[in-house]
C-alpha cells in the first residue's frame, strides 16, 4: 500500500476577491484584516507558512470541507496578504505543522470521517503513513487541535485531487 503523501494548501485564487476589500465590505462577509503580533500565531493556509510579526493577514470563514456529507464544514482561516500557494513535494512537511498539537481526520471516498486522532506535530509523518496504510482512507484533513481550525489536506501522492 502506497503511503507516500502530498500536503495540499488552499489556493491563493480562492481569496483574491477579498484581498482588496475595505473593512466595511469584509465585515459583510465576516472577514477581518489583522496584523500579526506574534510568530508563531498566524499560520497561513495558502503559503503554509507563519506570518511574520507586523505582517497583514486576512482572517475569514472558509468552507474547507465543501462536500456532500454530514461532515461538510467551514471555519476561520488566516491568509497572508502576500501569500503564494505552497506547492510541496512528495512527503514534504511544512514548518507550521511539527510544532503544534494536531488533529488528524481521515475520510473515505464518500467524505465520511472514519478515523480521528490527536498527535504532536512531530509525529505527523508517522500518523499520515499509518492512516494511509488503510485502503479505506481516501484523504486526510489536518486541524490545529487546540483552536480546532483547519490547517491543510493530505492526499496519497498518486491520488491528489
Amino acid at each position: 500500500m502506497n503511503t507516500d503523501f502530498i500536503i495540499q494548501a488552499l489556493d491563493k485564487g480562492l481569496f483574491a476577491r477579498f484581498m482588496n476589500m475595505e473593512e466595511k465590505a469584509l465585515d459583510a462577509v465576516n472577514g477581518r484584516w489583522l496584523v500579526a503580533d506574534a510568530s508563531p500565531g498566524y499560520p497561513c493556509r495558502v503559503s503554509l507558512r507563519e506570518a511574520s510579526v507586523g505582517e497583514r493577514v486576512l482572517l475569514i470563514p472558509f468552507p474547507y470541507h465543501d462536500v456532500d456529507s454530514p461532515y461538510r464544514a467551514s471555519g476561520p482561516v488566516f491568509v497572508r496578504q502576500q501569500a503564494d500557494t505552497a506547492e510541496l513535494g512528495v512527503n514534504e512537511i511544512p514548518d507550521i505543522l511539527p510544532g503544534r498539537l494536531l488533529s488528524v481526520r481521515a475520510y473515505d471516498s464518500a467524505h465520511m470521517m472514519i478515523h480521528a486522532q490527536t498527535i504532536q506535530g512531530t509525529q505527523f509523518e508517522q500518523a499520515v503513513r499509518s492512516q494511509f496504510s488503510s485502503e479505506a482512507v481516501s484523504y486526510l484533513q489536518i486541524h490545529n487541535a487546540n483552536p480546532g481550525c483547519f490547517s491543510c489536506s493530505v492526499h496519497r501522492a498518486n491520488a491528489r485531487t
